[in-house]
């Protein structure tokens, strides 16, 4: 049992990390939770990296690597980016094209891909809807056949990227899910959605901008689509098969959630540490002296570990299951039950971070609460609630028949 990155990883991972402290050096990523956008330019050379549709192939257009060297990218990016901006757009832009190049036709994927891979398209997942974000079955949006496609009508909701896909670059568009059959999750299809393209924005499309608490850089908004035509060919995976797709793209994409809330919490835990030695009290004696500021970091770091391990279970998991050896229900516990470890031990370090600093922490003088407000979007939803991760857990683990929703 090797606990270890290989050689090509430990230089995968340099090369990341390095190539994120000249994108995002200095207090950039403030900046970008400050204005509420992420610059083109940052996407860019998030394509230049190499860490946009890393897991596509490369004949599509992709960088050709596994889950855990793209585990490795959004720990490292949640840790550069600690607000999860840049690290929702990245994981975002690694699981839902690769889904969309395992199943859909060679010249759809190549296109979205290599475009996404340059950092040129944002392509995402919309599948969430007001009555309910979580009922995927129960999907409203409808997909009515007419001439060579469907016409669309419906209303997503906390939709990611929709800035990013709509405004920000030159193309954009989601894995998009509606129902073109009957009732329950056999009548849902998945469509790659593009409204966006060569800049211009298809007709029967409306979209707004919902006012988020945290990780303020990437967009969350409502898609509104009226009439929105969609060709046949862009159908994922098959007609009334948009329910099993979206069950294989959110265990892969909830792998790197929690990898990039690692990467979060390391950055966390260590301004946690250099306070504690740093700030002295009670006669120049530093904070750290005290089993109160000591134990609790201390802890801390014992959960991150554990945290990071399952993370990299996951990821490696997940590798096997893209190659067949591993199972849907190994990957959907290792994949749910990173996301339960991650985020909320995330979310206790950085609780534990700002109760080290004080009372300053409280204020915009200390970073801190912008990767506790980032957190918590995992915590409350995001690639499913921890209610539902726990749900999958337990329903894989004594078995379907056992526990039904």
């Amino acid at each position: 049992m090797d606990f270890s990155l290989t050689s090509d990883q430990k230089l995968f991972q340099e090369s990341v990390r390095h190539g994120l402290e000249r994108i995002l050096g200095g207090r950039r990523w403030v900046e970008i939770d400050e204005t509420g956008a992420i610059p083109a330019e940052v996407i860019r050379e998030f394509g230049k990296l190499g860490i946009l549709a890393m897991v596509c192939p490369e004949e599509l257009g992709g960088q050709g690597g596994g889950w855990v060297e793209a585990a490795i990218a959004a720990e490292e990016v949640g840790y550069h980016d600690p607000s999860m901006s840049l690290a929702v757009y990245t994981l975002l832009n690694n699981a839902w094209p690769y889904v969309l190049s395992k199943h859909s036709t060679p010249e759809i994927s190549a296109m979205i891909v290599e475009r996404v891979a340059a950092g040129e398209m944002f392509f995402g997942i919309a599948s969430t809807e007001p009555q309910g974000g979580s009922d995927v079955a129960g999907i409203r949006t409808r997909a009515e056949k007419s001439g060579k496609g469907f016409k669309v009508f419906g209303e997503k909701i906390l939709i990611s990227g929709v800035r990013e896909a709509l405004e920000t670059l030159d193309y954009g568009g989601w894995l998009l899910l509606a129902r073109s059959g009957g009732e329950g999750h056999r009548g849902v299809t998945a469509l790659a959605f593009t409204p966006k393209w060569e800049g211009k924005l298809e007709d029967g499309v409306e979209y707004s901008i919902l006012d988020t608490i945290g990780r303020h850089g990437i967009s969350t908004g409502v898609l509104r689509i009226e009439g929105a035509e969609i060709p046949y060919e862009r159908i994922v995976g098959g007609e009334g098969r948009g329910f099993y797709i979206a069950m294989e793209g959110f265990p892969l994409a909830r792998i790197l959630v929690a990898a990039a809330n690692v990467g979060a919490a390391r950055w966390a835990l260590e301004r946690g540490v250099e306070w504690a030695r740093e700030r002295r009290l009670f006669g120049g004696k530093p904070i750290s002296s005290f089993q109160g500021v000591s134990f609790p970091l201390a802890e801390a770091f014992v959960e991150l570990e554990a945290a990071r391990l399952l993370v990299y279970k996951a990821a490696w998991v997940a590798d096997r299951f893209t190659m067949g050896e591993a199972s849907r229900e190994e990957l959907n516990i290792y994949s749910a039950s990173a996301k339960i470890k991650a985020v909320e031990t995330a979310v206790n370090v950085f609780q534990t971070v700002m109760k080290t600093y004080g009372g300053i922490s409280y204020t915009k003088e200390v970073d801190i609460h912008r990767g506790l407000l980032g957190s918590l979007s995992y915590l409350v939803g995001a690639e499913g609630t921890q209610n539902i991760m726990r749900y999958i857990v337990a329903r894989d683990l004594i078995g379907r028949e056992y526990v039904k929703l």
